[in-house]
Parts: C-alpha cells; structure tokens; sequence
C-alpha cells in the first residue's frame, strides 16, 4: 500500500490482517506497533508504515519469536536473520525433543511397563548427552580405579560411548534404558570388576616372563567384547575362532559336552594351543573371562550406535566350559 496520508482505524487493521483487536491494541500497548496518531475523539489511527510494521510483528510471531526480540528487531538491535538462526537452532532442540518423547512413548505402548518403569525409561531417555555419558564414564571409572589394565581395553571402552541420536528408534530407547541398568547394578559392577583384576594380573605376569600381549593359553581380554575390539591378531583369537568354530557348531548340532563326542570336540578347539596342556589353568580363565552380561553390554552399545550385529559368542564358550570341567 502506497503511503498517501490515509490513516485507518483499529478495526480496519484488523479486518485488514485478521489480528484480533485486543492484540493489535496490545502491540501498541508495549510499542511494538504504536498508532501513527488519534482521531478527534481519541481514537487511535495508522498508516501504511504501521500496517507494514504490523504484518512483520505478525509474522515474527507466528514464527515463535518472542516480543523481547520481536522489539529488538524494530529497533535496529538485531536484524532479523540473527533472530532467526537462534530460533533455528531451539526448534532444533524442540523437535529432537519431540522425537526422543515419541521413541519413548512407541517403546511404552510396545512394553507396557509398570508406572514404575514408565517414569525411570522417561527420566533416563531424556538425560542430556553429557549426563549419559557421564553414566557409562562412571562406571568405566569404577571398574578399573586402582588397576593398570590394557591400555587397549580402556581406550575402547572409553571410545565408544554409546551416543543415543537425536532421532532415536524405540529399540535405541529400548537399549539405552537397559544399559543404564546394566552398568549401574551393583551385581554387574563387581562382575565386571573382577574380570578386570584378573586381566589386569595375568598382564603383570605376562610382563614380568618378558611376554606381550594375550596369554599364552590364547584367552582373548574378555570374550564379552565384540571382534572388533581392535586386539592384534594372536593365539587368544586363535583360540576364539577354533572355539567358535568347534563348540558353536557341536552345540548348534545338541553335542552334550559332557559326552565323548564332546571331548573329540573338546580336543578339536584346543589342539594346538600350549594352554591345552593345562586344562584347569585355562578353565578358570575361561569361567572368568566368559559372561553373557558383559557381551550384552556391548549388544547394548551397538544397538544406540547403529552398529551392525555381532554373533554372540557366549553359548559356545560355555559349552567349551562344560566341556573342559568334564574332561580336565
């Protein structure tokens, strides 16, 4: 509209834009849209430039800008562009929140867990990623405070994190609610604790014989972690792999351990290995090192980060357990 000198009416502004009355009125109220000047009997009057100014709060405000804004950029303050990025990045914020509400409520609908349950699975799936990380930090801290583990463990346990998207899948919801369980249960704790004193020790006695790397028995560090934990190749994957092998196929085929098909399987898997010839000393680092919470706790961290599955290798390591108490 052209600015001619023609000043209009409250009402007409509002038959103009659709505003409400008592807004417009209200604008003008806190200056945001004052009146260009008043009638003979006091009514307030506008002009284009005020219409104008109008359909900009207007717009500011169904975008979500606030007054405060909305008036620094009336004033030259701001500009509109820079408003507009820091509202950017809150709806950004807003909308991760929706999502990680909607994950949430899909995973309750699939559970139906307790009220109970309902509110931890809420509590913890919207921790920030700072907070999260400081759960699983804690516990890393935990387990191996006062050791001197592998270098190598630590720094891949500490490397991933598992980091829950801002889009998360109610399975990611699902995992990251049972981890924090998980790693914050006593019980799993000194579980884990203890197979990091145990490793922790064998390492000591590995150094002071002026060897390196895993056992001579061929034990990897843990066989609840994944195969991609990133240890060198050596005589403990050797072994992971013959009992992989061996006992996850005897086991898949119903082989009691116990049997002397068992022991024939048994002989297979250890064939080749000096651990072989001490079988005690290579049960009870099996039974320590073998627990199907620790390699949960790594299906755990691959369902939040998105990473392919890995096969468990838990069952066919308890087999071969059986098996070497039964034939040791």
């Amino acid at each position: 509209m052209d600015d001619d000198g023609e000043l209009f009416t409250i009402g007409w502004l509002s038959q103009r834009t659709g505003l409400a009355v008592r807004t417009i009125r209200y604008w003008s109220d806190i200056g945001a849209v004052p009146p260009a000047g008043r009638s003979g009997s006091g009514h307030r009057l506008y002009d284009a430039t005020c219409l104008a100014r109008l359909e900009l709060v207007a717009t500011l405000r169904e975008l979500g800008v606030g007054l405060v804004d909305v008036r620094r950029v009336l004033e030259e303050k701001t500009t509109v562009a820079e408003v507009a990025a820091v509202h950017v990045e809150a709806l950004d914020t807003q909308l991760a929140a929706l999502r990680l509400r909607r994950a949430v409520l899909v995973t309750v609908a699939r559970r139906r867990p307790g009220n109970e349950e309902m509110t931890l699975m809420n509590k913890l799936a919207k921790l920030s990623a700072r907070e999260r990380k400081q759960i699983i930090d804690d516990f890393i801290a935990e387990v191996f405070h006062g050791l001197n583990p592998d270098p190598r463990l630590v720094a891949h346990m500490s490397k991933t994190v598992p980091e829950l998207p801002d889009d998360p899948t109610p399975e990611q919801v699902d995992a990251w609610v049972e981890l924090a369980g998980l790693v914050q249960d006593p019980a799993f704790r000194r579980r884990i604790r203890a197979m990091a004193e145990y490793g922790t020790q064998a390492q000591a006695e590995r150094e002071s014989q002026g060897s390196a790397g895993l056992p001579e028995s061929g034990l990897p560090e843990s066989t609840g972690l994944p195969e991609s934990t990133g240890q060198p190749e050596s005589a403990g994957q050797d072994l992971a792999g013959r009992v992989m092998e061996h006992a996850g196929a005897a086991r898949e085929r119903g082989v009691p351990p116990e049997s002397a098909e068992g022991a024939e399987v048994l002989n297979r898997i250890l064939a080749g290995t000096p651990g072989g010839q001490h079988r005690p000393d290579l049960l009870a680092q099996l039974e320590t090192g073998t627990d199907v919470r620790a390699e949960r706790y790594w299906q755990l961290v691959g369902i939040i980060n998105g990473w392919p599955p890995f096969p468990a290798h838990v069952p066919a390591f308890e087999w071969t357990i059986t098996a070497l108490r039964a034939h040791s």
